[in-house]
C-alpha cells in the first residue's frame, strides 16, 4: 500500500507491514467510529471528561474550525503577534534561552533542529531539566546582555521550569543586567507566571490555551515563537499542518494518510502493545524526531484503564535515533533477534546542500539513500515488518505535515484501542510523588537538625516513611553538604552536618 499526499509533499509506503490490507478490512467500521470521533473533536467535543476540556491543537492550523468566534480571533491574533514580535525584536538579542519541559520544549527543539539554517538571525539554547550543571553549562556560555528569555509553562508552576527561570534570573542579576527587559512568557492567561509577567514588567507575553496539550502545542506560540525569532516561515509550517489535517478527514482509509497509519500500527502490535515503534530518520537534522514522538505517542496512548474503565495496561512504545549512524548499533537485532518491533523509516528526497560525489558517479546522498533500502530490504527478508515516511524536501511545510500526521494517527489509534489520549494520569502521579518526597526531604532534614540521626531504616521508622525513598533522599543530603554519613551501604549512619 502506497499513498501520497502531493499538497503536503509527503508519502506513505506501508508495502513492508506485510497483511494490512486484511487488517484495515477487519478494522474498517471501527476505523470509521474513530474518524467520526475525531470529527466530533475538532467540532469542540469534550475530549477529556477529567478536567472537562476540549482538545484544540487542530484548530490552531485551521482557526475557522474552532467553535466559538473568541477562540477563532484568540488563534489568529497570537499568530500575529508572533510574528509582529520576532520581526520587531532589536538587533541586540543574538541569542535566545528557552526555558520549558516536555512537550513545552520537545517541539521547539525538534523544530530548531530540522529547520534553523546557519543564517538564522539568533541562535536558540534550551533549559529543560532541573539539573544545576546544565543550568550551568548553558548560563555561562551566553552574553546575558544579547540574550533573550523565553519562559513556557501553561500553568505557571511546573517546577522545573520555575527553577530554570530562577537559575535564570539569578544569573542576570549577577550580571547586572535586567532581566525584565529581556523575558518573555509563554503561559495561560492568569497563571502565577502570567501575573509575574504582569507585574515585572516583562518584555512580552503569548498564551496558552487549556484546550492546547504541551504534547500537541508546537503549532502554537510555543513552537511557532522559537520559529520566528529563527527566521523560520511559520506561515508555512501552518500550511503543511492544515493540509495534512485534510488529507486526514478524508472518510475512506485507503486515501486517510492518519487512518492508515494508525491502522498500520495497529496491525504491527495486533491492538496490544504487542510491538514496539523503531523510528529511523535518515537525516541529521530529524535526529530529535524519535524523541518528540516518544512523548507524543507514549504520553497518549500509555494508559492502564480504557474508556470503559477496563484495566489494559495500553501503549506504544517509541524509541529511535537516526539512519544510517544506528545500523552500526540495534539493527542486527531489529532483523535477528525477537520480532518485537517495528521500523518507521524516515526519508528525505532533497539531499540538500554539501552532497558531493565521494566516488565515480555515486554521491553521499547516494550511500545515505542506498542505506535506507538496503536496511529496509534486509529486514523485509527476515519477515521484519516496517513501512516508510519519504519527504520530497525537509522545510517549514513537510514539517508541519510530519507533526499533523502524527497528531491525528496518535488519535486515531487511541480511538481503535479504546483509550484516552489526552489525559495523563501517569505524569500527575509522578509529580504528586515527587513534590510528596521533596516535602519528606524537608522532614528529614530538621529532624537531623534536631540532634536525632541514624540509619535510613530507624529514620523512615520514626517518620513513617519507605527505606528506600529516606536512603535516596539522606544520600542526596550527604553528596550536597547538608548531612553527614558514616559507614557502608545500607547500613551507613547519618546525622546533620
Amino acid at each position: 500500500m502506497y499513498l501520497e499526499v502531493e499538497e503536503a509533499a509527503v508519502a506513505l509506503d506501508l508495502r513492508g507491514m506485510t497483511g494490512l490490507p486484511e487488517t484495515i478490512a477487519a478494522l474498517e467500521p471501527a476505523l470509521g467510529a474513530a474518524l467520526d470521533a475525531m470529527r466530533s473533536l475538532e467540532a469542540g467535543a469534550i475530549a477529556n471528561p477529567d478536567e472537562g476540556r476540549r482538545v484544540g491543537h487542530y484548530w490552531l492550523r485551521a482557526p475557522e474550525l474552532a467553535p466559538d468566534a473568541e477562540s477563532r480571533e484568540a488563534i489568529v491574533q497570537a499568530q500575529d503577534a508572533v510574528r509582529r514580535f520576532a520581526a520587531g525584536l532589536d538587533a541586540r538579542f543574538r541569542d535566545v534561552l528557552h526555558i520549558g519541559i516536555g512537550g513545552s520544549a520537545l517541539g521547539p527543539q525538534l523544530v530548531t533542529a530540522a529547520l534553523a539554517g546557519l543564517d538564522a538571525p539568533r541562535r536558540i539554547h534550551y533549559l529543560d531539566n532541573t539539573d544545576p550543571h546544565g543550568f550551568h553549562d548553558t548560563l555561562a556560555g551566553l552574553d546575558l546582555a544579547g540574550t533573550l528569555v523565553v519562559v513556557v509553562s501553561k500553568s505557571g508552576g511546573t517546577v522545573e521550569t520555575r527553577n530554570g527561570l530562577q537559575a535564570a534570573r539569578a544569573a542576570f542579576d549577577a550580571a547586572g543586567v535586567p532581566f525584565a527587559s529581556h523575558a518573555v512568557a509563554v503561559t495561560g492567561e492568569g497563571s502565577a507566571l502570567d501575573r509575574e509577567a504582569v507585574e515585572g514588567g516583562w518584555l512580552a507575553r503569548f498564551p496558552m490555551w487549556d484546550w492546547v496539550g504541551g504534547r500537541t502545542s508546537v503549532t502554537s506560540a510555543v513552537g511557532l515563537l522559537p520559529m520566528a525569532l529563527l527566521g523560520v516561515d511559520t506561515e508555512a509550517f501552518l500550511a503543511g499542518a492544515a493540509a495534512m489535517d485534510r488529507a486526514g478527514r478524508a472518510g475512506t482509509p485507503a486515501t486517510n494518510p492518519a487512518a492508515l497509519l494508525a491502522a498500520a500500527w495497529h496491525h504491527a502490535t495486533g491492538g496490544l502493545a504487542h510491538r514496539a515503534m523503531v523510528v529511523l530518520p535518515y537525516r541529521d537534522r530529524l535526529e530529535l524526531l524519535s524523541r518528540y514522538l516518544q512523548q507524543l505517542v507514549m504520553e497518549s496512548l500509555g494508559k492502564a484503564r480504557d474508556l470503559d474503565g477496563h484495566l489494559v495496561h495500553q501503549g506504544l512504545t517509541v524509541y529511535g535515533n537516526k539512519g544510517a549512524t544506528d545500523q552500526h548499533a540495534y539493527v542486527q537485532q531489529l532483523r535477528e533477534g525477537p520480532d518485537d518491533c517495528f521500523v518507521t523509516f524516515v526519508d528525505v528526497l532533497d539531499p540538500g546542500p554539501g552532497d558531493l560525489e565521494v566516488e565515480p558517479g555515486t554521491t553521499a546522498a547516494d550511500t545515505l539513500s542506498g542505506f535506507l533500502a538496503g536496511t529496509r530490504r534486509a529486514l523485509g527478508e527476515a519477515g521484519r515488518l516496517n513501512l516508510t515516511l519519504t519527504l520530497d524536501r525537509l522545510d517549514p511545510r513537510t514539517l508541519g505535515a510530519v507533526v499533523a500526521l502524527y497528531e491525528r494517527a496518535t488519535g486515531i489509534y487511541a480511538a481503535l484501542v479504546g483509550v484516552n489520549a489526552y489525559h495523563q494520569p501517569g505524569v500527575e502521579a509522578g509529580k504528586r510523588a515527587a513534590a510528596a518526597l521533596v516535602s519528606l526531604q524537608g522532614r528529614l532534614l530538621d529532624h537531623l537538625r534536631g540532634g536525632a540521626g541514624g540509619t535510613a531504616a530507624e529514620l523512615a521508622g520514626v517518620l513513617g516513611a519507605d527505606p528506600p525513598d529516606v536512603f535516596h533522599i539522606l544520600r542526596h543530603l550527604a553528596a550536597t553538604g547538608r548531612a553527614t554519613a558514616t559507614g557502608r551501604g545500607l547500613d551507613r549512619r547519618f546525622s546533620a552536618r
